[in-house]
């Protein structure tokens, strides 16, 4: 039987490398559902050739573009709103859920299919950063799995079968340490949204690709990593690789590593993920081992980029404290995609807003949902008040 999938985020990175990985393999896969905010141009052409028979476009007028062009005669069953993605979540009959979906608004989403009993296969990293004690309590009542796309807790996750995890004395996380790793620190603050974009090794979203350059990125795979591996926080270390093609290690007690190595593809552990516990042959590149030459390794300067420390602070700090850091990082980020902050504002911003939120409050979505508006407004104040002193 073909296993049966919805992708959400299928206009983004995560979801084009899913529908390729599908495209490889017709046999094993039937797409049930996709969904997107607003780019029905791009859903229309991935309807026509998956033929899912739910869709979710949170913008409602682009769920109407939708319809019009596909005829009322055509096509899937359209869901539009803030609700349509944890609906399409729920499709009758679906295996399994990638969630591509980028920020806070991939949680409720994530929480419908667990609680359906539906296996979710995470690449939105903040599902688990803003909700992680909900997100595996959930999966734990229902029985569903999670399984992780991430590269980094994918490489985590293969390097821990078939050992004890009680075994593992810690794990390492590796970064590419982004555009920025060796530029000095005074140069900063001329940094430009275009600089920023322009990742050395991944091709990925605007937003992801930020949160690369100023390392917030790892900062949120470390509180990822904490959740979904039961680990606490003083055995979850970062180390820059800026070939990225170690995608993390695994040291165990006898003080062994295990890691998992190859080319920087998200193709591969999205792969994995949809095919698990199979292993079959993919379309990625073998790794020339030879042509890969040298392997770098160097500790984070996290003077440079207090991102990184900002989010082990958040989540050692627990409760709401991950929701303000991801809510905050956020509004952060697009101000300085708009060109309305500098670089060097970004964390803070966010470092600001830790300190005026209340966070510690249960674990609710609806204590999560109130904080992330209350810091969205803290944050927008925040920017407000460093573009009015740059103008000074």
């Amino acid at each position: 039987m073909k296993k049966r999938i919805v992708v959400l985020g299928s206009s983004g990175s995560i979801g084009r490398s899913t529908l390729d990985v599908v495209r490889a393999w017709p046999d094993r896969f039937e797409v049930v559902g996709l969904g997107n905010g607003s780019q029905w141009e791009t859903m229309l052409e991935q309807v026509r050739e998956f033929r899912p028979s739910f869709v979710a476009v949170a913008d409602v007028e682009a769920a109407l573009a939708l319809r019009e062009a596909l005829g009322v005669d055509e096509g899937p069953e359209i869901l539009s709103g803030s609700d349509a993605a944890a609906e399409v979540a729920t499709a009758p009959g679906a295996d399994l859920v990638v969630n591509g979906l980028v920020g806070s608004r991939g949680l409720v989403p994530t929480l419908a299919a667990l609680s359906a009993g539906t296996t979710v296969a995470i690449a939105n990293k903040e599902a688990l950063v803003v909700g992680g004690e909900l997100v595996k309590s959930t999966a734990e009542q229902s029985g569903a799995k999670i399984l992780p796309l991430d590269s980094e807790l994918s490489a985590i996750h293969q390097c821990l079968r078939g050992n004890s995890e009680r075994a593992v004395r810690r794990v390492i996380l590796t970064a590419s340490g982004g555009p920025f790793r060796r530029l000095p620190r005074e140069e900063f603050a001329s940094i430009r949204a275009e600089d920023a974009l322009a990742h050395p090794t991944w091709d990925m979203g605007p937003k992801i690709t930020v949160d690369s350059a100023t390392l917030m990125n790892k900062g949120l795979e470390v509180i990822e990593t904490h959740h979904y591996f039961d680990l606490p926080y003083d055995r979850i270390d970062v180390v820059v690789h800026p070939q990225s093609i170690v995608h993390s290690f695994v040291e165990y007690v006898d003080h062994s590593m295990m890691a998992q190595i190859s080319t920087p593809d998200m193709r591969l552990p999205i792969q994995y993920a949809l095919l698990h516990p199979e292993r079959l042959p993919s379309n990625v590149a073998p790794l020339d081992l030879a042509g890969a030459g040298r392997l770098d390794f160097e500790e984070p300067d996290e003077s440079r980029f207090p991102c990184l420390r900002l989010a082990r602070e958040a989540g050692r700090t627990g409760g709401l404290a991950p929701a303000t850091l991801n809510a905050a990082n956020e509004v952060a980020v697009e101000a300085f995609l708009a060109g309305e902050i500098r670089f060097t504002d970004i964390p803070g911003v966010i470092e600001a807003c830790l300190e005026r939120a209340d966070v510690d409050q249960p674990a609710t979505v609806e204590n999560f949902q109130q904080a992330d508006g209350l810091t969205r407004d803290e944050a927008r104040r925040q920017v407000e008040a460093r573009r009015e002193k740059s103008r000074l």
